[in-house]
């Protein structure tokens, strides 16, 4: 650790951020008027409005580098009435835009657009992020400090937006209503930050001047948006969304005959005060959902399935943002509604109030309750966390989970472990106001029936960000009766292929990393990038467990291509016995494999894009050779056919055997415009013995008020298109504002 640390604090003096924050609010600064009369949405620009409100045209570089101007001029201005906060962007660009699709919450990446982050509390933590493409498909998002690996674009809202094409340029019009975001009435000081993406020339572009090796919405780099006089109360706001569902069930594989079912539900947002929102839900239903993305798995542990449930979605950062999201986390919403299979629960309903109590504190309070499946009993689920924003841009957390069961099904046989489970803990996460220096230090307990020790988990780490160098370092101790109901911990079960059991073993874990970054001057590679990382695990009594080394170098092209090439070192003391095939389990014993791997992606900008990947090397004591690719054909902006497919080959020597793995997934999707849209989605996986049809039309007949219909299958992939089940639902949800 030492060492690292030394290498850490060296760098931080030889690579300096090119971009001071301590001043960038006075630096970037727009300034917002009152409206005289509302703005007609239409992508015109003709309100008088926009004849004198203020202008920011002076965008800079964000990607692929960081220096300079843009290749085509930008101008943004704002303004406002009692309702909507309203932007006006106009992009100069005389080539044709290029749009990868028309779908709703597509994000801001691949396409034409431009995008608004909004920090109303101003506290460089929390915010929004709005964005549109130049044909008019939103997308819209919360931001958070955890949110370093991308959006997902979950959040949704009302707002309106219109785009025009022009000879020499493109018009986006936006107006968001004050009452979609929350917010304490009086400040008139937002943080504010204004981007463009101009995927001709593949540069994505910001008003203010933020580093590349910061994601473009990070929120310690908004400007000043400053108002007339304090922006105005955004007044009550109360939604409901009543949905119907009608469906027919088969279920082939248990013999179970053809089943007809109706259901009805609501769902409803209640504003109960500027900056704090009620959100419930009665009976619902996620039929909507599009299926799990399918993979191969070859590891020893458990997938991380992310989750897709709208309501879990939102603010879902106040409580899933604990641990290591993916890999251990006391949070995990799919463990609500869903059995250990993936199987769904119903749902009776449920409460969440969250929010800001202050300018600095979020606050969040939920409580779901589900009901009786079979064997599986009713349970109920609460949560509560709160985060204080404290110094520039840290933040000290506090949580308590509860599982209850109601074990009224066969409860003798029931496991007495299954009787509840509680989690508590807090974190302290710093970020410095450059973001440059970030460290965090959390310590969790969870509760279990008769368990005293063992069940605490504890976690500390520093990363280091600059444009050319970057380095974490993160330990973790993670206890074998921690237990975790309502969350995720990939390690903490190993399966045993000798004796058909799970058994729970505790670890402690070392991650480092540490990446050098090159930025040519020339006009075929936007960077190269060279990596180390280094993940080590230990057993509770402290003996050796694994070991992985991976070295890679990443070269980024100007052109959205880029090819990226590791090697990858693995030693592992092996706890238990392990199957890849059909044969004897691998046995208990030390492993010491190599592999390489190269993937080389194409112009995604084409209307014809791929990505090839291949791996070769030693497996255990056997070797395996992977080769993954996608296939992306398109007729924009309507037509989209993705290919993702997976071929594994394992080979060991005998009695262990060999083993042929395949995934194929074709998605096609047709967008007929903004409104609606037809996506199918196959998957075929032989490891998982499952041959998947999804298919989904979804007409938006009002803003945030939806038609679905939706056709799901399942068949067996041996033997060969044996039936497994298959089900149509139609969904109808309407958005009421009162």
């Amino acid at each position: 650790m030492v060492p690292i640390l030394l290498l850490l604090v060296w760098y931080s003096n030889i690579y300096a951020q090119t971009v001071s924050v301590e001043n960038f609010q006075t630096e970037y600064q727009v300034h917002i008027a009152q409206t005289a009369r509302p703005v007609k949405v239409d992508g015109v620009l003709d309100d008088s409005t926009w004849a004198f409100a203020e202008k920011k045209s002076d965008f800079f570089m964000k990607y692929p580098s960081d220096i300079g101007r843009p290749a085509n001029k930008t101008v943004v201005q704002v303004s406002y009435d009692d309702k909507y906060l309203y932007v006006a962007f106009t992009c100069f660009d005389s080539g044709k835009s290029i749009i990868q699709s028309l779908k709703r919450d597509i994000g801001h990446l691949d396409n034409d657009g431009v995008g608004i982050i909004l920090d109303p509390q101003n506290s460089h933590t929390n915010g929004f992020f709005f964005a549109v493409n130049a044909m008019n498909a939103q997308s819209e998002d919360q931001i958070s400090l955890g949110q370093q690996d991308g959006l997902t674009w979950s959040w949704n809202n009302k707002w309106f937006s219109a785009t025009k094409k022009y000879n020499d340029r493109w018009i986006a019009e936006i107006a968001i209503p004050f009452k979609s975001l929350r917010y304490p009435a009086g400040n008139n000081l937002w943080g504010i930050n204004f981007i463009r993406v101009d995927m001709s020339h593949n540069q994505y572009s910001g008003w203010t001047h933020v580093p590349t090796n910061f994601r473009i919405y990070n929120m310690g780099y908004t400007g000043a948006l400053i108002w007339d006089k304090p922006a105005p109360d955004a007044g009550k706001n109360m939604v409901m969304i009543p949905f119907i569902t009608s469906n027919i069930q088969g279920n082939k594989e248990n013999n179970g005959p053809a089943k007809a079912a109706f259901s009805a539900g609501l769902d409803s947002k209640i504003a109960l005060s500027s900056s704090l929102n009620l959100d419930l839900t009665l009976n619902p239903d996620f039929s909507q959902v599009e299926v799990d993305q399918q993979v191969t798995n070859l590891t020893r542990f458990d997938i991380f399935l992310p989750e897709k449930r709208s309501f879990f979605l939102e603010n879902s950062d106040i409580f899933g943002e604990y641990g290591i999201p993916g890999l251990m986390t006391p949070f995990y919403s799919r463990r609500i509604g869903l059995d250990k299979d993936n199987n769904p629960i119903p749902i009776i309903g449920g409460a969440r109030l969250s929010g800001n109590l202050n300018a600095t504190t979020r606050f969040g309070l939920m409580n779901m309750q589900t009901g009786a499946k079979g064997n599986y009993s009713p349970e109920n689920y609460s949560a509560i966390s709160i985060n204080k924003n404290i110094l520039a841009r840290s933040v000290v957390k506090v949580y308590f989970l509860n599982r209850e069961n109601f074990q009224t099904v066969n409860q003798k046989k029931q496991d007495p472990l299954n009787a509840f489970g509680r989690n508590a803990g807090t974190s302290f996460e710093y970020l410095s106001r450059d973001g440059k220096w970030s460290g965090w230090y959390s310590f969790h307990h969870s509760f279990k029936p008769g368990i005293s020790t063992q069940n605490n988990y504890q976690e500390t780490g520093l990363s280091f960000n600059t444009r050319k160098f970057t380095a974490t370092v993160d330990l973790a101790n993670l206890g074998t009766n921690y237990y975790t109901d309502m969350g995720y911990v990939q390690r903490i079960n190993n399966y045993d292929a000798l004796r058909d059991t799970t058994i729970r073993v505790g670890f402690k874990h070392l991650y480092t990393n540490a990446a050098y970054m090159i930025y040519p001057t020339g006009d075929i590679v936007a960077r190269h990038t060279f990596k180390a990382e280094t993940y080590s695990v230990v057993n509770p009594n402290n003996s050796f467990n694994e070991t992985d080394l991976t070295l890679s170098y990443m070269a980024e092209f100007n052109s959205t291509s880029g090819i990226k090439s590791e090697v990858l070192h693995n030693d592992l003391d092996l706890l238990y016995a392990v199957s890849f095939t059909d044969a004897k389990p691998l046995p208990v014993t030390n492993y010491k494999y190599t592999q390489a791997a190269v993937t080389y992606t194409s112009d995604t900008r084409k209307l014809f894009s791929y990505g090839l990947t291949y791996l070769g090397g030693q497996f255990y004591n056997g070797n395996i050779h992977s080769l993954i690719g996608t296939i992306t054909l398109r007729s924009r902006p309507h037509f989209n056919l993705i290919v993702q497919a997976e071929y594994d080959k394992l080979s060991f020597p005998d009695p262990y055997g060999s083993s042929e793995l395949l995934l194929v997934s074709p998605k096609v999707e047709y967008n007929f415009n903004t409104k609606v849209s037809w996506t199918t989605f196959l998957q075929y996986n032989t490891q998982a013995n499952n041959f998947n049809i999804n298919s989904r039309f979804q007409y938006r007949f009002k803003p945030m008020s939806d038609l679905y219909l939706v056709y799901t299958d399942n068949y067996f992939t041996t033997p060969f298109m044996l039936n497994k089940n298959r089900a149509i639902v139609l969904k109808v949800n309407y958005w009421l504002n009162l």
